[in-house]
């Protein structure tokens, strides 16, 4: 019901983000879908605001993240406005607004057993790792904070997650979005 009313509300500011986004990449494709795992491993498609275009060099070869960044894709993600779009798979069932953010399926066969108790609950909007220092902290660090949040789940957690959250996006803290590396160390000797 929240997801929903949420919609609502930021219909006139995701309408707006729209308009930016076409006018911007000279294009109409406004989502980027991923594969994600979610609820017992299962798959889904996320759906947030594209943030990058789709060139490439002479070569044929995507361009790197850095280069491809288009300048609202940097502002939607300092200001986590392109998470909006999440909503519908909020609605769909596939997310929570709170919990584990959902990984990409890649990684599904690398959790050790403790690291894949994560997907306990469904994957959220936002979680207790993203206010202990959102996409600053360690891959291990992470899943400590998810595996603890699985342990602890209440209604009033939540409720402390999402107002710390509204903080944290407000003051833009602990973002590091563009370097969205791939993490290694976390797996390496945890199977």
């Amino acid at each position: 019901m929240l997801a929903l009313c949420l919609l609502s509300v930021l219909s006139p500011l995701f309408l707006l983000l729209a308009i930016c986004l076409c006018l911007s990449t000279k294009s109409m494709q406004l989502f980027f879908l991923q594969q994600r795992s979610g609820r017992y491993g299962k798959v889904f498609q996320v759906i947030k605001f594209k943030s990058m275009s789709d060139e490439h060099d002479e070569s044929g070869a995507l361009l790197t993240n850095e280069q491809r960044i288009t300048r609202i894709g940097r502002f939607l993600r300092s200001t986590s406005l392109d998470e909006i779009p999440q909503l519908m798979n909020v609605l769909k069932g596939e997310m929570s607004l709170v919990g584990p953010r959902p990984l990409h399926v890649q990684y599904l066969e690398l959790y050790n057993k403790q690291q894949a108790r994560r997907h306990d609950v469904r994957p959220g909007m936002t979680g207790w790792a993203q206010v202990h220092g959102r996409n600053t902290i360690s891959w291990g660090d992470k899943f400590e904070f998810d595996v603890w949040y699985v342990d602890h789940l209440t209604f009033k957690l939540d409720l402390n997650i999402l107002c710390k959250t509204v903080a944290l996006v407000l003051r833009r803290s602990n973002v590091d979005r563009v370097r969205e590396s791939v993490g290694g160390e976390w797996f390496h000797g945890n199977n």
